[in-house]
């Protein structure tokens, strides 16, 4: 580096963003992320024992993952190169891998390549770099916002260590926050500028653990806060507003908090918990998801999580369904919250999910076994003849309008498939059963497998 790039490189960093600028350089510095660098923890021996393999880095924006590539090259004495996925094309890669090879053979030093949203690259250019990932040629750390057992093909993930990054917590925003305002040497500290407590407290909790959002948010405050009589300026609570301003929810409709949030909203239900189901529905609405999404999610969880315990769960769901469908954001929200209120409250059953599996299960097993004759269609000239239909038992010309007649296969009579759990309406429909045909209880299906043995 000549003196040109030198003075070019200071001038970077001096004017880049606060949040650039108060990057730490040293673990020591990292705030946040204990649970996978806090002393003693395997990536935090391996980064100051210089001996890091080829690492993924997964988590939300702001949560540090490009700060701890920076921290691992002011620490190896590898050659550091970062490039982006979002501007890079083979030809770039082309030229690290050259270099990494020259470094390499010329000083037995490896290199170590940093590729920012890496989950950008496609298939093609994922499988360029795997062989020179494979023979050592480069040591990779990938940092990606999508989850990378979707996004990073299974040959690299195979040989990658992969470290989930959590949101900060309110605590550790706040330690920045203090950093950022009052540090003279990379912060803000030179303007004078005295933050409130509840201030701190506000950015804290509103940056919704993105650091860079809480620094974004200081470094305006101070930029363009008039000075107060005392000479200084004080960024108070209502200047905290109007610099973090409402932070757009994380969330991308393919991405994990998609998958994550509905799960979560469908778990809550099940879990009868409307209170929950509730919250999930409010973030899906303010990520801007679909109605009818939200609907066809709610109008399942009646058929596989409540059922006949309560029928008419899915009576609501399909009458909210039509309605969100009609209605959209936002006089939707009320209809589809009436919805996962009555679906989560409502009785459990899975009887539906157990007993259609359980028929399909035997289906595959048995295949198509011959259909009782009294059951098939009559309704053609010559059935008679072939059997077709002789023998019915028309079932309301008898008491209680059942007539008991074996309608299964023979091969599979006495087979339970739908077995009513006592919930709900269930109960009933399980006493009912068991007056009719006899029975003092349901006993469990009996499988395949038991029958044969």
């Amino acid at each position: 580096m000549d003196l040109f790039e030198y003075m070019q490189e200071k001038n970077t960093e001096r004017e880049s963003p606060l949040a650039a600028r108060l990057r730490p350089r040293t673990l020591d510095e990292v705030v946040g992320q204990q649970h996978i660098i806090g002393k003693g923890r395997l990536l935090y021996r391996a980064i100051r024992a210089d001996k890091l393999g080829s690492v993924i880095f997964y988590g939300p924006p702001g949560t540090g993952k490009t700060t701890l590539a920076r921290v691992i090259a002011n620490t190896t004495s590898a050659q550091f190169t970062q490039i982006n996925a979002t501007s890079a094309g083979k030809k770039d890669m082309e030229e690290v891998i050259l270099k990494a090879k020259e470094y390499l053979g010329g000083y037995g030093k490896k290199t170590i390549l940093f590729i920012d949203e890496i989950h950008r690259f496609n298939k093609g250019q994922q499988d360029y770099l795997l062989p020179f990932v494979e023979d050592g040629t480069i040591t990779l750390i990938g940092a990606t916002t999508e989850n990378p057992y979707f996004e990073v093909n299974g040959a690299l993930l195979s040989r990658s260590m992969i470290f989930e990054l959590r949101p900060l917590g309110p605590e550790d925003v706040r330690v920045l926050i203090e950093r950022a305002v009052y540090d003279r040497e990379r912060g803000m500290g030179a303007y004078d500028a005295v933050i409130d407590e509840d201030a701190a407290e506000f950015l804290a909790e509103t940056a919704g653990g993105d650091a860079r959002h809480a620094l974004n948010a200081v470094e305006l405050a101070v930029l363009t806060t008039d000075r107060a009589p005392d000479g200084k300026i004080h960024i108070t609570t209502d200047v905290a507003r109007e610099c973090i301003q409402k932070k757009a929810p994380r969330y991308d409709k393919k991405g994990d908090n998609h998958y994550d949030t509905i799960s979560a909203f469908i778990k809550s239900m099940r879990g009868s918990d409307p209170d929950a189901a509730v919250y999930y529905l409010a973030r899906m609405m303010s990520a801007g998801e679909e109605p009818e999404f939200i609907a066809r999610r709610i109008m399942i969880c009646a058929a596989e999580d409540v059922g006949n315990a309560d029928p008419g769960a899915l009576q609501v769901a399909v009458a909210a369904s039509l309605a969100a469908e009609r209605l959209g954001w936002p006089e939707s929200q009320i209809v589809l919250a009436q919805a996962a209120e009555y679906v989560a409250t409502a009785p459990k059953s899975n009887t539906a999910v157990n007993s259609i599996s359980d028929a399909a299960a035997l289906v595959e097993k048995t295949g198509s076994l011959p259909i009782p004759p009294y059951l098939q269609d009559a309704h053609y000239s010559g059935a008679s003849k072939l059997g077709r239909g002789i023998g019915y038992e028309y079932a309301h010309l008898y008491k209680d309008h059942y007539a008991g007649q074996r309608c299964l296969p023979e091969e599979i009579s006495g087979i339970s498939l739908y077995r009513p759990s006592e919930n709900g309406y269930e109960a009933v429909i399980r006493a009912r059963m068991a007056g009719l045909t006899g029975k003092t209880k349901y006993t469990e299906h009996e499988n395949l497998m038991e029958r044969e043995k």
